[in-house]
Order: structure tokens, then sequence, then C-alpha cells
């Protein structure tokens, strides 16, 4: 199965999951008149909007290149990040705005039953949570770890939620508004989360260098490979899992144009056969002794 195919198959996994947990929190939260639950379940409904979306960007990413695309679609994964932290940041904003209105005016105090929803609601979020991100990281995919820390950030909804209709059961009439509260400081971390995916999305799609230990390592790859006396420069671009390499390295200026190209090519097939998912690299020669441009 390839990389794509175990994507889609992990999405529709989330996608139907979230289907079931959306339905089973706004239906009692509803009945049992518990704001934080209704959010927490408007919330799940967004994660599986947003799975949807994380769904394309594979199908869209595992295209190859062409005439228009000569880069290949690998940064439709990264769109489909970004799209999901702006959904996380709007759902936030929505849900603060309206748990506001809530505490102003606090309603019923929520029922009881509702507790126990919310306990299986958790832990089936925090399992949710736990497989995705594991998955991203098998996949090495954005995609799915923003659709991981998703489902983390409705775990955390839900156990805020939790905790406020405890108090509000527990402390009576005066702590009825509790539950709005609950609401209120989930939309904090809904929010806090969805700026961190947004960052992360936004790097991508600017084509900002990754972590200085991926340099570290093709400069390495390089520099180990016969005839090379160091590494100018090097410029890296991610591309969904992979990335696209521009490399100058540095070599006996003395040598022939045949031994200088036979070099640059033994240094691409290194990086290409490292477990650093290089899709393309461009080698450039500078003699050792040249400054290079």
């Amino acid at each position: 199965m390839t990389r794509i195919q175990r994507g889609i198959k992990v999405t529709l996994v989330t996608i139907a999951v979230n289907m079931v947990l959306a339905f089973i929190k706004v239906f009692t939260g509803l009945i049992g008149h518990s704001y934080a639950l209704v959010a927490d379940g408007v919330e799940s409904v967004t994660d599986v909007f947003t799975s949807i979306v994380v769904f394309g960007g594979f199908k869209i990413g595992a295209k190859p290149p062409d005439e228009n695309h000569p880069w290949g679609h690998g940064k439709a994964e990264s769109l489909a990040a970004l799209f999901v932290a702006l959904i996380l940041c709007i759902v936030a904003v929505g849900i603060a705005i309206q748990s506001i209105k809530e505490i102003a005016s606090p309603g019923f105090a929520p029922a009881a039953y509702t507790l126990i929803v919310l306990v299986g609601v958790i832990f089936s979020k925090e399992l949710l949570f736990r497989f995705l991100l594991k998955k991203s990281k098998d996949l090495d995919s954005l995609a799915l770890k923003a659709d991981a820390w998703h489902s983390r950030s409705d775990s955390l909804t839900s156990l805020a939620a939790f905790i406020g209709i405890s108090i509000s059961l527990l402390g009576g009439e005066k702590y009825v508004s509790a539950d709005n509260w609950a609401a209120l400081f989930a939309s904090g971390i809904i929010l806090f989360n969805g700026l961190k995916i947004l960052k992360s999305a936004t790097n991508e799609l600017m084509d900002t260098m990754p972590d200085p230990e991926v340099e570290a390592r093709i400069r390495d790859i390089a520099k180990g490979v016969e005839g090379v006396t160091g590494v100018e420069k090097c410029r890296v671009r991610q591309s969904g899992p992979g990335f696209f390499l521009e490399v100058h390295i540095e070599v006996d200026g003395n040598i022939s144009v045949y031994h200088g190209h036979e070099t640059a090519h033994q240094v691409k097939k290194a990086l290409m056969e490292s477990d650093l998912g290089v899709i393309d690299a461009v080698i450039h020669i500078e003699p050792a002794d040249s400054q290079g441009t």
C-alpha cells in the first residue's frame, strides 16, 4: 500500500469516528442543557470537515509533476493544513463569542448524564489523537499532524466541558455559568492549536528552511562523497513529505569537466538514496578556491 493510500485510509477512519462523536455530543448537549458540550460537538463537526480537506490534500498531492506544476503537487498537503488551521481559528472565535453571551445571561444547569457522555468522548478522542499523530510521523504528513492536533484540541475541550459541568452540578445555581466558562476556556485551546498549525503550514508554503538538522544531514552526505572538498551553499524547500534541494559543492578546480560532472552525479545519487525523502536535487559545482556565486 502506497503512502497516499495509507493516508487516505487513515483519513476515512477519522471522518467516520468524528461523525459519530459530533452527533452524540450535539444531541446530548441540546437535551442536557450544556452549551460546553454543544460547543464541543460543533468543534467535532469541524473535525469532519477538516478531515475531508485533508483527504483532498492527499489526493491532489499524489499527482505527479506536469507541464503546469513541474515541482509536483506536494504543496496541496500544506494548503490543506493551512485551511484546517484557519477553520480552527474561526471556530475558536465563534465559540468564545457565544460563551461570553451565555455567561452574561446563564440558563439552566446541565444534566448529570452529560458527564457520562463526556468520559466516553474524552477517551475516544485521545485514542484518535495518538493514532493520527503516530500515522503522521509514519507518513511524514503535516496535514495529518494538523488533523491529529485538531483531535487533541477536541479532547481538551471535552475535558474543559467535563470540569465546567461538574462545577455547575456541585455548586448549584451560583455556579451554573461554569459550563459556559468551560466553553470559553475550550475556545482558547482551539485558537492556540490553530495558530500553531497555521505557523507550520505557512512556513512550508513560504519555503522556509526546515530544521537545521536536515540541512546538516544534507551537507554531511555531500561531503562524504569522494572528490567533494566542501559544501558552499545548501538550499532546501519542502513539498509534502519530501524535499527539493539545490546544493553547491566544492571540488578541485583542476579536474576535468567530466570528473566534475561525475562527482555531482554521485552527490545527487547519495542524497536521493538517503532516508531524507529527497524528491530531486540540483548539484552545482564550484572550484575549491572560488568564493562561489
